[in-house]
């Protein structure tokens, strides 16, 4: 009778250097150059990176803007997908040959209270992709087994990458806000997020507002499903959502403090308003006294669990969904970062690695 080998141990793929985009100093311009591989530890396994894709946190990170900052030299990168290569001894979540995808929660400690109660994306002692843990801007990347999440036969790797850090953020917020059925539902930053939250508003339920300050955006949102659109650079979001009956839910992506304060004048009273994006600028102004007498909720959406993930992957592989994505090599690391900063991207930019 033939024996089979099982799957997790069979011979690994032998990995030397590998290219990757490397942050040296904070604010200057990422080198891709070869990294040495470093031996993997307990639980940890190695993927060959078939995309990544370029989130404006991988920004933040090359410039070093928030409070608790990566140690360069590191390799950013958290929406990387690819191909298990190698496993550390004693690894059973995945097997060799398993497409993955490596989420910004690279790691966490799994006993802690948030962890056992489904909020692992709140355990102090997590690790990120891309920020403390070297991320998907190479060719190969090691990550946790126990943190990365099976990317479905169905899904393009290069629509993966995405939904791996946009996608399931956006998900989060959409849940997190409780959007149902006829609610009003604000989206502030139609881009790599914004597009999928307004798909995500949608498919909850939800009638759609979009607001950004460029036209073409405001146009690919309507294709998405908006159902109205302002474009904040000509008209006052505040007086027209509120004209509309004001909003019940407001999802702040836009990286603007201006917008944030702006998502909280469209609100109706009791209306919940999301934080999600990470501005440079940490602070806004927002009154107490109409908070308090308009019922007015805010909470923040930090990315989401494995869980989220999972049923991110299942929505596009049932075709609920649509990447909007500009794919290019990472030797362009550098001008793609200038392109979204200038808002001359629609959506996402994704490394074809």
């Amino acid at each position: 009778m033939a024996v089979t080998t099982p799957k997790s141990t069979r011979s690994k793929t032998k990995v030397g250097p590998y290219r990757a985009a490397v942050v040296h100093d904070f604010g200057s311009p990422l080198t891709v150059e070869e990294v040495p591989v470093r031996p993997l530890e307990l639980g940890q396994i190695r993927v060959q990176v078939e995309a990544s894709g370029l989130c404006h946190t991988d920004i933040h990170a090359a410039h070093g803007d928030w409070p608790v900052k990566p140690e360069p030299p590191f390799v950013p990168g958290h929406e990387g997908v690819g191909k298990v290569v190698e496993l550390a001894p004693g690894v059973t979540e995945v097997a060799l040959g398993d497409r993955v995808a490596m989420p910004w929660l690279g790691y966490a400690c799994g006993t802690c209270d948030h962890c056992v109660s489904g909020w692992e994306t709140l355990c102090l002692e997590q690790k990120n992709m891309g920020y403390s843990i070297d991320g998907g801007f190479g060719e190969y990347a090691t990550a946790y087994a126990r943190y990365v999440v099976e990317v479905p036969d169905e899904i393009d790797p290069l629509d993966a990458a995405p939904l791996t850090c946009a996608g399931v953020t956006t998900y989060k917020a959409v849940k997190v806000a409780g959007t149902r059925s006829s609610d009003l539902v604000a989206v502030f930053g139609v881009g790599g997020l914004g597009h999928l939250a307004i798909q995500y508003a949608a498919i909850a339920g939800g009638r759609v507002i979009a607001v950004d300050l460029i036209d073409e955006k405001l146009d690919l949102a309507r294709e998405l499903g908006a159902e109205f659109t302002i474009n904040a650079s000509k008209q006052d979001p505040i007086e027209e959502i509120q004209a509309l009956g004001g909003a019940d839910q407001a999802i702040s992506l836009a990286v603007s403090p201006r917008a944030f304060e702006q998502a909280y004048g469209t609100l109706r009273r009791g209306g919940k308003l999301v934080f999600v994006a990470l501005p440079a600028d940490n602070h806004i102004t927002l009154p107490i006294f109409e908070t308090v007498l308009n019922g007015i909720t805010i909470v923040g959406s930090i990315v989401g669990t494995r869980t989220d993930l999972r049923e991110v992957f299942e929505l596009h592989a049932a075709g609920k969904t649509e990447v909007i994505r500009e794919v290019r090599p990472l030797d362009t690391v550098n001008e793609s970062i200038a392109d979204v900063e200038a808002g001359r991207v629609a959506a996402r930019i994704v490394f074809k690695l």
